[in-house]
């Protein structure tokens, strides 16, 4: 008799384990379905390197959200550097008063076009290296502002690199305004936004610039 009454609720228990795990398998299906529809949606490395294009004017009513900024600046810190110094060091604006500054001082960055956010790619002058390997700071730096204008595409965001390294008044301008310390040197601001306008991306591809094995 006490067995009989222990087996409906043993079946009632397996019943409930066998619901809850079929909801878990369910969800995760779906959540599969999702994850390989947003990869067949999303741009191929050599896509997004092929289709890339600067871009200056930008959607006015539209901010690049908080996440999007942090996915940009995981992919500048991803970035390949000699001996593994990592001299770099990243200025996030998004305030109107200090774009507009920036704007101010460097005119050819666009920032007046509609721009949300502004990534100065600043690197130290002292990487711990010795000689002529102390520039190298330039080399990192441009391998992180390439990655960032490259996951800026990546995201559905419009991007520009204005250089500002090492024309004087540009780095002094830019300094100024953003704060930057010295033994700090700002290479380049990147103007981002969501694009209003989709420029073309050029075919730069040239057989007469290939040299194999030698000159």
């Amino acid at each position: 008799m006490k067995s009989n009454k222990i087996l409906p609720w043993t079946v009632v228990a397996l019943c409930i384990a066998f619901f809850a795990i079929a909801g878990l398998f369910v969800r995760y299906m779906l959540k599969t379905e999702e994850t390989f529809a947003r990869l067949k949606s999303e741009p191929g490395v050599l896509e997004t390197i092929a289709t890339r294009a600067s871009v200056r004017m930008f959607d006015k009513t539209r901010a690049v959200e908080e996440e999007k900024i942090k996915e940009l600046l995981k992919a500048g810190f991803a970035a390949p550097t000699a001996v593994d110094k990592r001299p770099w060091e990243f200025v996030v604006v998004t305030e109107p008063e200090t774009l507009a500054a920036l704007d101010a001082v460097h005119p050819h960055a666009r920032i007046g076009n509609g721009a949300s956010l502004v990534i100065a790619v600043c690197g130290t002058l002292d990487n711990g290296l010795d000689g002529r390997a102390k520039e190298y700071w330039i080399q990192d730096c441009s391998a992180a502002t390439q990655n960032i204008l490259l996951a800026a595409h990546g995201l559905g965001l419009g991007a520009v690199w204005c250089g500002v390294h090492p024309i004087e008044e540009r780095v002094a301008g830019v300094k100024r305004v953003l704060g930057i310390p010295e033994g700090y040197a700002p290479l380049n601001l990147i103007t981002i936004g969501y694009p209003a306008v989709h420029p073309a991306p050029k075919n730069k591809w040239d057989d007469a610039k290939i040299h194999r094995n030698r000159w």
